[in-house]
């Protein structure tokens, strides 16, 4: 049986990442970026398409790990009945080749130890040719190379690399893993002991930068590090995750492709990082959100490659199973061509939210946030496929129109408040009429609630974001009415599911997790309805379902009380961030009230 997906920690360098499994498995890893095809890893639990394990040899009593304070070096920690040693794993922050480094330390006794390292490229498809050399094994397949440097002896069976080793009390033992275009004739080999301390001490200066002074710093710089390592460095955009077609529902086909940077995801990223002190990460997540929607306003995507990249086509593997039987296995995204009105006004609130806090406005930014607010005069009342990426048909829906309200909004307001350009009268009516018809059309007095969209008795968690947005006061009848109908319909086992998947809305069939950033969301309107005691309750039940290394995943199962969806997501630990903050009353909740 594969490990269960919390059952993984992340290491990275800030280009690419890798997650290794409890029992010392390293199952996935892309090479030389997150979205590569060079991963030698296929999906988590597949070993036949790709995997790095080290271990004991015999059976294992007990297993602890952790990470060490302050940085992304795992530590995981093996008993046995010959003694104990510990498995260092870390990625050092890239300077040229992209490294993966293990060091097997012997704790106490003699330990027999064994490496299994399975090698395949292009998504576990492809063998590659191994040969010997003089510091290890070199693996070579059409534009990939892969170099193992051990003083350990490695051998060669059924196309796997193995070796039996043991270590004793004191003994390190290195092995360090590199990437490089096989067309390179040199490949740079590193010490592993000195890249350890050198990413130990990178990792607590970075950490060590946090603000946060409150109850649950652990959790908050833990997410914060988390955060970073899933940023890609070269352009400041941050991946959703670290994985692609990991299920929202085990068995189930709602598997996609996370290795990308959602737009939806840029005032909550950015009030993230500046409320922890990061203001020079929050400049670069702006920089990149400016240069990524470069160009026509109407072909703006709800998401880009690392570098900005618009072309994210989706393909299915058929060669891989999938993870637990979850098919299929999908590399890039088609919903990245869908229309979406919500990016505008994450957008446009991104931009005004910045300048509230201070990040100076660059040049180009006043031209894209003009281009962007004439496109949606015109296109604010179209249906389109909405927050949640439905494969079924456009629709009016009511989270839609409300982001697009925020979008000429904030647009009023820097004018007003900054002084920017623009034909502000005529936007102001224009936001003046969104808000009117959003009241009108979304509010079903039937069910007391604003409601999925036009229409619709179907409830949406995404419209908890309603006096988040500051589209209604939290006091507001209709605010509250939809809290407290979606505290009865979607609130399952303590987690808030996005919507009911068995109304078939979304073209798929039903059946998935409770989306975490809902269940947080939720929290915040806790907070803002002055019910601070349940706000903190339902935060703390959201800390209590991080792994044993404090990671979120894109949702949770309260049936099987297990982690699903992509592994970790950037949304949830953000969510955890800016919740935090909320609950000590000085979150972006309550400063977007105040907008």
């Amino acid at each position: 049986m594969p490990s269960r997906i919390e059952d993984y920690a992340l290491i990275g360098d800030l280009h690419t990442a890798a997650l290794v499994a409890r029992d010392g498995s390293l199952d996935w890893l892309c090479f030389p970026r997150f979205d590569s095809g060079a991963c030698f890893a296929a999906l988590l639990g597949m070993p036949e398409h790709g995997r790095w394990l080290i271990a004991p040899a015999g059976s294992v009593r007990h297993t602890r790990r952790r990470y060490r304070e302050g940085t992304l070096i795992l530590e995981t920690e093996f008993e046995t009945a010959e003694g104990a040693v510990r498995l260092i794993d870390l990625m050092p922050p890239r300077d040229q080749a992209p490294d993966v480094v293990r060091i097997v330390v012997g704790m106490r006794g003699q330990v027999p130890m064994r490496m299994e390292l399975i090698m395949r490229f292009d998504y576990g498809s492809i063998v590659p040719w191994v040969r010997r050399t003089d510091t290890g094994l070199q693996a070579i397949a059409g534009p990939d190379r892969l170099s193992l440097a051990t003083p350990v002896a490695v051998r060669g069976k059924d196309f796997t690399s193995v070796a039996e080793f043991n270590v004793s009390q004191g003994e390190r033992l290195p092995f360090v893993l590199t990437w490089a275009p096989s067309v390179q004739r040199d490949v740079p080999e590193i010490d592993a002991e000195q890249a350890l301390r050198e990413t130990k001490q990178w990792w607590r200066d970075w950490s060590g930068r946090c603000t946060y002074d409150g109850p649950w710093r652990e959790a908050i710089v833990r997410s914060l590090i988390t955060l970073k390592a899933l940023t890609y460095g070269p352009t400041g955009g941050i991946v959703a995750a670290a994985t692609t077609s990991l299920p929202e529902q085990i068995g189930g086909p709602r598997n996609w492709d996370y290795r990308f940077c959602w737009v939806r995801d840029a005032t909550f990223t950015l009030y993230s990082l500046l409320m922890a002190g990061y203001k020079e990460e929050a400049r670069a997540w702006r920089e990149w959100l400016l240069r990524a929607v470069a160009g026509q306003p109407s072909q703006i995507q709800i998401m880009y490659g690392l570098a900005g990249e618009r072309r994210l086509t989706e393909l299915e593997l058929s060669w891989l199973p999938g993870y637990e039987g979850s098919s299929p296995v999908r590399i890039g995204n088609a919903a990245s061509k869908q229309f979406q009105l919500d990016v505008y006004g994450e957008l446009l609130d991104c931009m005004y939210q910045a300048r509230r806090t201070g990040l100076e406005p660059e040049e180009a930014e006043y031209r894209v946030e003009q281009a962007l607010v004439q496109f949606l005069e015109s296109a604010w009342d179209k249906p389109d496929e909405g927050i949640w990426e439905v494969r079924g048909p456009r629709r009016p829906f009511t989270h839609s129109r409300m982001m697009a309200w925020v979008a000429m909004d904030r647009a009023v307001k820097a004018i007003e408040n900054f002084g920017v350009p623009g034909p502000v009268e005529r936007w102001r009516q224009v936001r003046d009429a969104i808000h009117a018809q959003v009241c009108r059309e979304g509010f079903n007095p039937q069910v007391g609630a604003f409601t999925q969209y036009y229409g619709s008795p179907l409830l949406d968690a995404s419209l908890l974001m309603m006096p988040l947005v500051s589209f209604l006061l939290p006091g507001d009848p209709r605010v509250q009415g939809t809290v407290a109908a979606i505290e009865r319909q979607l609130l399952h086992d303590g987690f808030v599911s996005r919507y009911t998947t068995s109304s078939g809305v979304d073209g798929l069939p039903p059946g998935e997790g409770a989306f975490l950033p809902c269940t947080f969301w939720f929290a915040d309107n806790l907070v803002l309805q002055d019910r601070q005691r349940e706000a903190q309750a339902v935060f703390e039940r959201l800390l209590n379902i991080r792994n044993d290394v404090g990671l979120l995943s894109e949702e949770y199962d309260p049936h099987a009380r297990r982690l699903v969806g992509n592994f970790p997501q950037a949304f949830s630990h953000v969510g955890l961030i800016n919740t935090a903050y909320n609950l000590l009353r000085g979150g972006p909740a309550q400063h977007r009230l105040e907008t």
